[in-house]
């Protein structure tokens, strides 16, 4: 799976006129379910995330996790990050999951960062959606499960 995060102090999605999710501090996290993804990969994106060092502790280093930090999460479908831009100018999405796995792991992965004690707000899976955020230091962050078979290079 793959996912872009984002440092926020605030972020919301709205489908059509209608608030679906919001969050104070915390993460907007952007995920895709890949071809071959499984629930392992979405359980270990969540572990990863909810531990992922990335917000100031009390020296302002960032030195604490979502979870130390108390923040939430909005998780959002995303499936344009399966994006393939190496030839061409339209980009190609064939290595992105086939909708219904997509849907299933998404709601897999946002299960699993509750599970872990999380606040998860959602957007809607294939929805076309409008998030706004506030993007706290700018923190963005790319992740993805298996980047030894996509890009070659260790995870």
């Amino acid at each position: 799976m793959r996912a872009l995060l984002q440092r926020v102090s605030e972020a919301r999605v709205r489908v059509e006129d209608t608030l679906t999710g919001e969050i104070g501090p915390g993460l907007l996290i952007l995920v895709c379910a890949m071809q071959g993804d499984t629930e392992a990969e979405a359980e270990k994106l969540a572990q990863r995330i909810s531990k992922l060092r990335i917000f100031k502790d009390d020296a302002g280093k960032m030195n604490r996790s979502v979870l130390d930090s108390g923040g939430a999460c909005l998780v959002v479908s995303q499936f344009t990050l399966a994006a393939d831009t190496r030839s061409g100018n339209r980009p190609g999405f064939s290595s992105a999951a086939a909708p219904e796995l997509g849907k299933h792991l998404y709601e897999h992965f946002s299960t699993a960062l509750r599970t872990l004690g999380l606040e998860v707000a959602q957007g809607i899976f294939a929805a076309d959606m409008a998030v706004s955020l506030t993007n706290d230091g700018p923190i963005t962050i790319w992740m993805d499960t298996d980047k030894t078979e996509r890009t070659g290079q260790p995870a």
